[in-house]
This record gives structure tokens, sequence and C-alpha cells, in this order.
């Protein structure tokens, strides 16, 4: 028997995680990990970045990344590193996968052919992320929270004192 690893042959938990998800955590070279709506087709995950759509920095241009996803409840119950792979407009895989994307895509406007031509017009990225090496699960994740002071973004301005009209008297 050979000590080589296959690597089409993925543990079930993965499989099945990747099946529910409908949402993954996505890190690209160790950097921040961004919440990614995607869509599960054929053991593997569909994600569309770029302009107009969720913004993913160096996942269009990324061999690997590492991919987080949640139970049933709601926890992290496994992360694997993934193989990402682009379809480009024009392609086979691109026709067979775009549209099935553009329908689940919510809150869409228009319809999905029109939503798939926007795609490619404007150079978004449909990255298919596959299952590639060992996946780390139950007592191999880290145990605590991971969590991160908020990043700076563009959006977030500081708070004000709100606008009162007459005089508030305290007692």
């Amino acid at each position: 028997m050979s000590d080589e690893v296959d690597e089409r042959v993925t543990p079930p938990l993965v499989d099945e995680a990747v099946k529910k998800a409908a949402v993954a955590w996505v890190s690209v070279a160790g950097g921040p990990a961004y919440a990614l709506w995607c869509l599960p087709l054929d053991g593997a995950l569909l994600v569309v970045t770029g302009p107009g759509e969720q913004s993913a920095p160096g996942l269009a241009d990324a061999a690997e990344a590492d991919v987080t996803l949640r139970g049933d409840h709601g926890g992290r119950i496994v992360t694997w590193p993934a193989r990402v792979t682009r379809l480009r407009p024009g392609t086979e895989e691109w026709e067979n996968a775009a549209p099935l994307v553009a329908a689940k895509r919510l809150n869409a406007s228009g319809p999905s052919a029109d939503l798939v031509a926007r795609w490619a017009a404007e150079g978004c990225a449909l990255n298919r992320l596959s299952p590639a090496g060992t996946a780390l699960t139950g007592a191999d994740l880290p145990a605590g929270s991971l969590a991160e002071q908020p990043r700076e973004a563009p959006v977030v301005r500081a708070t004000r004192k709100p606008f009162r009209l007459h005089k508030v008297r305290r007692r």
C-alpha cells in the first residue's frame, strides 16, 4: 500500500460541511479571513468576488487559500486548505457554473443571465475552492475565539452625542 495521500478523497466531515455551506471564511496567504457567501457544487465551493460583489483581497489570483466552515449550531467545525481555480468567461466551466451561482445570488437586480454577463464584462472572479490537503477538525482546531479588533474601514466613523431639541432636566 502506498503512503501517498489521494487529494481527491476528502474526509466525510469536509464533504458534509461543504454540502451545507452558505457562508465560508476564506483566508489567502495567512491574511485575515473574510466571510463570503458561497455555493456548494460537486464537492467544492464556488465564490464570486469583484466590482459590485463581495470583497476578498488576493483570492482572484491565489492558487491556495484556507477555508473555515461552521456546523449546524454555528460553531467552527473544520478548517481545510483549498486549491483555488479561477473560472474564466467563455469556458465550458464558466458556462456551467456561473448561471447556477447567479441564480442563488440574493438581492440581485435583474435576471441571472444579466448578472452573469455583468460579471464577465466587469472582470469579476468566479473561483472554485476545492479541498486539498489535511483538514483541521475537533481537537486540532484552536481552542480560543480568534476574535480580532475590527479592521479599519472607510465606513467607520465616530459616534456623536444624540441630538436633543429641548433641555432635559436631571433629577
